[in-house]
Parts: structure tokens; C-alpha cells; sequence
């Protein structure tokens, strides 16, 4: 279904420009001493790679943060050593901890939470079909949750991904019919399936009324 992306995840123009700061965390919640070399070492590679993932530009980014955009320039090319308040506030503009942004293990929240509302997760949205992504934009993953509405008569079709590539649903309501290599079978609500994802699939409404899938994509 929704093709692999590694290193960047674009967004729709429309999504895109709805930015929005993060809810701010508890302090408590957050470390109380961050290394200033972790944070020299690691956090420009690492605002780079986020705004990748999310087609953030610079001024977006500003926009979310609070932060000015010359600021965050010269910390993407590590000419500048931010303070604790100003990557706070970076990392609250991702909706992460501030030991998940600088890289620091021992710092790092065991709970990541990905709000209903974040447009920084709405993979596609149409009248046709709604993708949701439900696993984390910034890691490195073999593995990848997403949540898929189909409107009536709605269709989700996908190219082969890897050599391998498996594919997993669950239909939460509604009917939906699902094809890969040239077989097909119809679901409905409480059924799941696994079908082959490294040949042409499709996942299809085949009810009246709006169908809600859960999709894992399990890749070599």
C-alpha cells in the first residue's frame, strides 16, 4: 500500500501548511541536564533530517517552533550552540522529548505518543482514501503501521514494494476486498488478512458506507 520512504516523507501541499506548535510536555517529563556536546554533535544532522520528513521548510519550522528561522540555519549547518530553552522548544515542534531529538539514549521518553489531530502524520487525505500514519516518521524502521479509510467505491492500489514485502490488515467496519497477485477476497468488520506486497495489490471499499483499515507493512 503506502510506498516505502526511509530518509524523507513528503506531505501534501494542503497539510503541510497547517503547522501547529505541539502541545508543550510536563517538565517533569524532560531531562534535567542535556550534554552541550551531544547537543553540538547531533542536533543539526537531526533538525534536517525531521524537516525532511515532514517537507518542513525553514519557515514552517520557524512558525512551529517559535524559533527564528536564522536561528534554526545555523543550527541545521552547526554554527550555533542553542540554548536548553530554545531546543526545547524544537523539540516540542516535532511533538518529541528532547532526549528523543539530541539522540541521547538515557534521556530518551519510553512513551511516544502521536495525536489524533497531527497533520505532520496525515499521509494522504482525498475524498477517495485517508492514510494515517501511525508509527513514528523519524526512525529507521523494518516496520510500518498506518490507518486507511476508504470512501465508497474507494481504492488503495499499490506497485510491488521489496522483494518480500508482506502486508497486513485488519477491516475495522465496513466491507473491503482485497487483491494481490491476481487473487482476491472480501472482508468485513472484526476480519484480517496477509497477503504479498512485492507484486501489484489493491485494497478496495467494497460496502456502502465508509471502510477503516488497519495496515501493517512488514518489509525484508
Amino acid at each position: 500500500m503506502p510506498v516505502r520512504i526511509k530518509k524523507a516523507r513528503s506531505v501534501p501541499a494542503e497539510e503541510s501548511a497547517a503547522v501547529r506548535q505541539a502541545p508543550a510536555r510536563p517538565a517533569a517529563a524532560l531531562p534535567v541536564t542535556v550534554p552541550p556536546e551531544a547537543v553540538g554533535k547531533h542536533l543539526g544532522v537531526r533538525l534536517r533530517q525531521l524537516r525532511a520528513e515532514r517537507a518542513w521548510s525553514l519557515e514552517a519550522m520557524s512558525g512551529a517552533s517559535g524559533v527564528s528561522r536564522s536561528m534554526l540555519s545555523e543550527i541545521e549547518r552547526e554554527q550555533a550552540n542553542p540554548t536548553l530553552a530554545v531546543t526545547l522548544r524544537i523539540a516540542q515542534a516535532f511533538g518529541m522529548s528532547l532526549g528523543d531529538l539530541i539522540g541521547s539514549p538515557d534521556a530518551a521518553a519510553t512513551v511516544t505518543v502521536i495525536r489524533k489531530n497531527d497533520r505532520a502524520f496525515h499521509y494522504r487525505s482525498d475524498g477517495n482514501c485517508r492514510i494515517r500514519t501511525l508509527s513514528p516518521l523519524h526512525l529507521e524502521k523494518d516496520v510500518e503501521f498506518y490507518e486507511v479509510a476508504l470512501g465508497k467505491g474507494g481504492a488503495l492500489r499499490s506497485a510491488a514494494h521489496f522483494a518480500g514485502t508482506r502486508e497486513f490488515i485488519t477491516v475495522v467496519k465496513g466491507g473491503l476486498q482485497v487483491e494481490s497477485a491476481g487473487e482476491c477476497d472480501v472482508l468485513h468488520a472484526g476480519d484480517s488478512a496477509t497477503y504479498r506486497a512485492d507484486v501489484p495489490h489493491a485494497l478496495t471499499n467494497s460496502g456502502r458506507t465508509e471502510t477503516l483499515v488497519f495496515l501493517v507493512v512488514i518489509y525484508p
